[in-house]
């Protein structure tokens, strides 16, 4: 009995486990709102659904700074030092507020024009863009409070918070697409993100005291200049590489059809709901972890467990859901979707090996390694892009999900290029 015992009170498997109740919770919420929209919106109502969130993610890097792994960064150096900590969430909450208004100025008297650019000149959506700007600053708080959290290493109550906010947001988004359809979704994607807030406020207050600690006074310039490393690398992130998907969904649309373009969307949100396993553990359990590592002994212990314990029941997973990819599709969906089962084996392959990318993708954040963070984004950004446009001319959305594959298989390559020396490099005590 000691072995299972000692196994189960690893911190990884502890991590991972809770982790892995907050990520079905967040799946099968997944599970019902892509039912939900396909019932009620259908394939070509789901391709405006997927240009929506990608504006959205891209207005939470610009709404935010793109200061979350920064701020990850700094609480966590900065949490044993009272004055330190009070700059770091002084800087950040000031910096955030000052510029979450002006997007959300942005957004309400240009409204018209966002849903033309983001709706292929359909200008008829204005009202869920100024919706949106109502919105916007409870959404960006939300990042910042989890951020602050998983700084402090309280990675329960990061999940915590994550599990209650998804909840509060499958409810007002399940009303809202059953009433009102098409114009429910979008307004379900711009204004459920918020309930975040709320869940984040509750376990801030409870368990750390945050807001006792921001002050105009503290605000200090220079840690502001050592965040936009930081900034720059996650604004890249969260701008380019969503609209670089508008812009492939448009595409698609406008070559194959919405109706096939719904089907790929349709297969990128069943990829994001099991790729969540991944990714929420990187952030909440692996990040911080690389961010206060000094040595490459460490940093190549952190790669370790994460190649050990989490690449291998990736894999696992992957052949599960090949499997039930018919039965996948037709309880997320209906039967008009029904091609969609064709494009998993090449999603799943670009996905293994984006599983394996996302702990070195990570530790160039954490590190603050901007050279290479935008060397690789850049190569990648690149390649799925062209190798998209040229498949979606061969072999419609389908050559999609094989750019997918070919592009996480060169960024995984030149991923373990660059950390050769990481992982060669003698040990130093």
């Amino acid at each position: 009995m000691g072995i299972p015992k000692k196994i189960w009170q690893a911190p990884l498997v502890r991590a991972g486990s809770l982790n892995g109740i907050g990520v079905i919770v967040k799946i099968a919420i997944g599970f019902v709102t892509s039912k939900v929209i396909a019932v009620f919106v259908g394939p070509s109502g789901m391709a405006l659904v997927g240009n929506l969130r990608n504006f959205l993610t891209t207005l939470e890097g610009l709404g935010t700074l793109g200061l979350q792994s920064g701020m990850v960064k700094y609480v966590a150096e900065g949490k044993s030092s009272q004055t330190e900590l009070r700059k770091v969430l002084s800087t950040i909450f000031t910096s955030v507020l000052a510029v979450v208004v002006l997007c959300s100025l942005l957004l309400f008297f240009l409204a018209d024009y966002w849903s033309a650019w983001v709706f292929s000149g359909n200008d008829s959506f204005g009202h869920i863009f100024r919706i949106l700007a109502l919105s916007l600053p409870f959404y960006a708080f939300s990042i910042v409070l989890i951020a602050v959290l998983n700084g402090l290493g309280n990675y329960k109550h990061v999940i915590w918070a994550n599990i209650i906010g998804n909840i509060i947001s499958l409810l007002i988004s399940v009303v809202l697409i059953v009433r009102y359809g098409l114009d429910g979704a979008l307004f379900a994607i711009v204004i459920s993100p918020s309930a975040l807030f709320f869940a984040s406020v509750f376990y801030i207050s409870r368990t750390t005291g945050i807001f006792k600690r921001i002050h105009w006074n503290y605000f200090d310039p220079k840690l502001l200049w050592k965040l936009g490393a930081f900034s720059l690398m996650t604004l890249f992130s969260y701008v380019c590489v969503p609209l670089v998907y508008l812009e492939i969904r448009q595409q698609a649309q406008e070559i194959s059809g919405s109706d096939a373009a719904g089907y790929w969307e349709a297969m990128t949100r069943v990829s994001a709901n099991y790729m969540l396993f991944v990714s929420t553990l990187v952030s909440v359990y692996f990040l911080p972890k690389l961010v206060v590592s000094e040595t490459d002994r460490q940093t190549r212990s952190i790669f370790a467990d994460y190649l050990r314990g989490v690449v291998p029941m990736f894999f696992l997973g992957a052949i599960v859901v090949y499997s039930l990819r018919g039965f996948i599709v037709g309880l997320l969906f209906t039967e008009d979707f029904k091609p969609v089962e064709d494009l998993f084996f090449w999603q799943l392959v670009g996905d293994g090996f984006k599983s394996i990318a996302m702990i070195f993708g990570c530790c160039l954040v954490a590190k603050k390694m901007t050279k290479g963070f935008f060397i690789t984004e850049s190569l990648s950004l690149i390649i799925l892009y062209a190798t998209s446009h040229f498949m979606l001319q061969v072999d419609g959305v389908h050559g999609l999900v094989v750019a997918h594959a070919i592009t996480y298989f060169a960024y995984c390559v030149v991923l373990i290029g660059y950390f050769r020396k990481t992982f060669t490099s003698p040990d130093v005590s």
